[in-house]
């Protein structure tokens, strides 16, 4: 039984390592919208690195350009940015800690966006996942859901879930890579009571900035997440404890507490 047809790239960029799983021909359709995808995550990396003083987005947090300056993106990542915190009662905050950064909105929203790319080429099945934020659309293989492993926050080496899912999104915040790096707007301090919270929905973009705000609410997350229409959640505990929101086990193959 032969391997089935595959396009697979790696590239570190925003500070993490991206992969794309692209299954089916690799067309020459595939491959240049594979390519686009790339220099598009590259893009995005300069308009809106916190890291680089030349950024768009450093500069604007400077007071040095104003939005209707920057690129249209700019504009577009910050009306988001916005919408994420009125759908989350205020928990998402892109000025949180005292500084513009929108980062908890920029990667899921340029990984759904590099994942339509291949899509509108004709890569229907594939999954992009940037730093163990993923979006998948269509089947690993025909009749098959892709399967997406959560690693444990808190021991090395484990998963904490799996989830499984055709045309699925999977987004984690947690502790495990960063540390306490996720501020709770409402004191200005490093959210406590979760090790990790992961969100199981439609679209990454949306996933990815709510699972920033549902581990910015600490012991109020599984309230705070029962409120939010359409997506599914998975957390672990400071203490190692795990709980899930009832919709939840439809989204795994084996429900692994």
């Amino acid at each position: 039984m032969h391997e089935p047809e595959r396009l697979r790239h790696v590239e570190h960029v925003m500070g993490t390592v991206f992969s794309f799983d692209v299954r089916g021909p690799a067309t020459p359709a595939a491959r240049d919208a594979l390519a686009r995808s790339v220099a598009w995550l590259h893009h995005v990396d300069a308009l809106f690195s916190t890291y680089r003083p030349d950024s768009r987005i450093s500069r604007l947090d400077r007071g040095e350009l104003t939005v209707a300056e920057c690129e249209p993106e700019v504009a577009t990542v910050l009306e988001l940015c916005r919408c994420a915190t009125r759908l989350s009662g205020g928990w998402f905050d892109a000025r949180a800690g005292g500084r513009l950064d929108p980062s908890a909105m920029v990667k899921g929203w340029a990984i759904e966006r590099a994942s339509q790319m291949l899509h509108d080429a004709g890569a229907r099945d594939h999954s992009v996942n940037g730093g163990g934020d993923v979006q998948c659309r269509g089947e690993a293989a025909p009749g098959i859901p892709w399967r997406i492993g959560v690693a444990h926050p808190l021991r090395r080496g484990e998963l904490a879930t799996v989830v499984s899912g055709r045309d699925v999104a999977v987004a984690t915040s947690g502790i495990a890579e960063r540390g306490h790096h996720i501020i709770d707007p409402r004191t200005g301090r490093p959210a406590a009571g979760l090790a990790s919270v992961t969100l199981v929905g439609r679209h990454l973009t949306e996933v990815d900035a709510l699972a920033t705000a549902v581990f910015a609410m600490g012991e109020e997350a599984r309230t705070g997440v029962g409120r939010m229409a359409g997506v599914e959640a998975f957390a672990v505990t400071g203490d190692g404890e795990t709980w899930w929101t009832p919709g939840y086990s439809a989204c795994v193959p084996v429900l692994n507490p």
